[in-house]
Formats: structure tokens, sequence, C-alpha cells
């Protein structure tokens, strides 16, 4: 595994966390979510405008990528309203690399080293470790059924939208794709948002919070397109698990910033997790 590629992730991660967690302490998650998809998406028009539109090759990827993501921008959304963010953060980006690792190795034709299979392994383990430490350190009484429901689709979507990407960005033109698939994204949510919400309710969360949505629009851009350009060069089963040390980082944040539990078991899988970057890094 490229160490290039272990940075490159290692940044994506640490972004992914700080929007992710700016989200969280926004007021209403849809129309929170939808500003930064929007934002997101003028910032990639206005930078298809310098490196114009990938080749007709790519398209079919961006199609399926858009409608993907955009379910995720919205089960994402889902789950914020009602639920812990360091149950939902873990629980989404921790059991993703599970569900990638099925579809590189079907569908994709990737083939490991038994050294990185157990490194991937480490991090899956890791990842689990932490997300059923939350489970049990709930502070309510009742299971969150549907919070555990909304953590598992978002991941299943994380999961298909990396491998759809990964695998076009291997073929080349990783920014122009990155830019037209967050340049469509917008107009795939934006109905949903206008459906469950007036025009006005819009219009006031951007009077009220316009600075935080544009550092998450930007942050979300730069996150993934970071990841992107460490996907097109390394083996995607690895670089899908080594991103989501951003759960790692979530789970101190939401015990940092806001207020919520953080347990000896959870540092005891954010080792687990090191440990196996650690073995993927030396011997994947």
């Amino acid at each position: 595994m490229p160490i290039l590629a272990i940075l490159l992730l290692f940044i994506s991660a640490a972004l992914h966390t700080t929007w992710n967690l700016l989200l969280k302490q926004a007021g209403e998650k849809f129309i929170a979510a939808w500003w930064t998809v929007v934002i997101g998406g003028v910032v990639s028009l206005a930078a298809l405008l310098f490196i114009g539109l990938p080749p007709r090759e790519v398209w079919k990827f961006v199609v399926f990528s858009v409608l993907v993501e955009a379910a995720y921008f919205t089960t994402l959304s889902y789950a914020y309203q009602d639920h812990d963010f360091s149950l939902i953060y873990p629980l989404a980006r921790g059991t993703a690399p599970a569900f990638l690792l099925i579809w590189s190795l079907s569908f994709l034709g990737e083939r490991l080293t038994s050294a990185g299979l157990l490194g991937l392994g480490m991090i899956v383990c890791g990842l689990l470790i932490i997300g059923i430490s939350t489970l049990l350190q709930a502070e309510s009484k009742r299971v969150h059924l549907k919070g555990i429901a909304l953590g598992l689709m978002t991941a299943l979507f994380i999961s298909i939208y990396t491998a759809i990407d990964g695998t076009a960005v291997k073929q080349g033109h990783a920014l122009q794709y990155a830019f037209v698939v967050f340049a469509l994204i917008p107009v795939m949510v934006t109905p949903f948002v206008l459906r469950q919400y007036d025009w006005l309710e819009v219009l006031h969360a951007w009077n009220m919070q316009r600075v935080r949505f544009l550092v998450v629009g930007l942050l979300s851009v730069f996150s993934y397109l970071i990841a992107l350009l460490a996907y097109a060069f390394a083996p995607l089963s690895y670089s899908g698990a080594i991103r989501e040390v951003s759960v790692v980082m979530g789970a101190f944040a939401g015990w940092q910033f806001l207020g919520e539990k953080l347990g000896g078991t959870r540092l005891i899988g954010a080792a687990v997790i090191f440990t196996g970057v650690l073995v993927i890094a030396l011997f994947g």
C-alpha cells in the first residue's frame, strides 16, 4: 500500500470527521445537508469551467454515483436528526468497509495479500468494537433499532458509491469525475428537501448559519476529492477501510465537543484499527 495513499486517506478522514461534526451541530439536518450539497455543487461547477468535463466513457459511473450519493445524504440526515453522532458515525463508517470488501472481491477482481487481509480484518474488527461500545454505553434504556437500521443503510450506500467511484477514477480523470458528481447531486436532493420544507425555512437557515454551511460544503468536497485521488492508484479494499479511521476521530470528536461518552473499549478499538493500518502499510 503506497504511503502517499495512506497519508491522503488520513487527511480525507480528518476533513470528513470535521464536516460531519459541524453538520450534527446544525439545527435542521435535512436543510443543513441540502445547503452542504448545494455549496459543493456550486464550487464544483466553477471548477469544471476551468478543467472541463470527463470523457464519455465515465458518465455511466457518474449517473449511478449521483443516485447513490443522493440516497446517502438523505439517509445520513435522517440518522442525525434523532440519534447521537457517536452512534451513527461509527456504525455507518465502521461497517462500510465490510460491504466494500465484498464488492471489491466479487465485482472488481481485487486480489489481496494474506497480510493485507489480516490488516483489513483488524480495521473492520476495531471499527465494530467502537460501534458496539457506543451501543452499550447509550444512556437511553431503549434499543436504538431505528438508529442502527439507518446507520447500516448509510454504510451500504457508502460502500456502493465508493466502489463505483473507485472504479471510475482508476480510468483517469479523477478531478473531472469528482466535480461532475458533486455538481449533479443537488439536482437529485433539492426536490426532496423542497417537498419537506417551505422555501422561507430554507432561507432562514441560510441566514442563521451561512458560515457553517459554507465550511461544511467546502470540506465535504475536498474530503472526498482527496480520497478519490488515493483510490486512483491504491487498492480500493484497503483504501476504503483506511479512510474509515475517521470513525476513531469521530468518536473522539463526539466526546470532546458534544459531551458524548468515550470509554476504554473505544480506545482498544482505536488501537486495533491503527495496528491494522500499520500492517497494511508495511505488508499489504
